[in-house]
C-alpha cells in the first residue's frame, strides 16, 4: 500500500544492498528523503530539470540573522510546493542553531496528502557568524 500511495524510488544516499542491487525507498521515507534532496540541490545541478532544488547554498557566507532566516525560509516553501507534490507545507521555521554559530536550523512541518498525517523534518544549513 505504501508504495502505491507514497511512491518509491533510489534510496538518499544512493547505496548498494547486501544483494548488490540498488537500495530503495518508499513511503513516509521516500518522501523525507526527497525533501531532504529538494532542500540540498541546488538549482542547474539537475540535467533536464534546471529550476530543481531550494538553492541554499547561496546563504553560505550569509549572516545568521532573522533577515536570512526569512529569505531561506521563501526559499524552502517556494521549492517544496513545487517540486513535492505529496506534501502540503504547513510552517517553516528557521532560527540560529542553539549551539552552532555558523549554522542555521530549519524545521519543516508538513501533512502527507495521501492521509493527512503531521510530520516533520529538520534540517542543519550552513552559514557564516553574524
Amino acid at each position: 500500500m505504501n508504495d502505491s500511495v507514497f511512491g518509491r524510488g533510489f534510496s538518499f544516499p544512493p547505496r548498494v544492498g547486501a544483494d548488490g542491487g540498488f537500495v530503495w525507498s518508499s513511503g513516509e521515507t521516500n518522501i523525507r528523503e526527497s525533501i531532504a534532496i529538494i532542500l540540498k540541490t541546488e538549482p542547474g545541478e539537475r540535467v533536464g530539470q534546471p529550476d530543481y532544488g531550494a538553492g541554499l547554498a547561496r546563504f553560505l557566507f550569509e549572516p545568521n540573522n532573522a533577515g536570512t532566516h526569512a529569505r531561506m525560509r521563501e526559499a524552502m516553501q517556494r521549492a517544496l510546493a513545487r517540486w513535492e507534490r505529496r506534501i502540503q507545507v504547513e510552517d517553516v521555521e528557521v532560527i540560529a542553531h542553539p549551539s552552532e554559530a555558523e549554522t542555521a536550523l530549519a524545521t519543516i512541518t508538513y501533512r502527507l496528502v495521501a492521509t493527512a498525517s503531521r510530520e516533520r523534518i529538520s534540517l542543519a544549513i550552513p552559514l557564516a557568524v553574524n
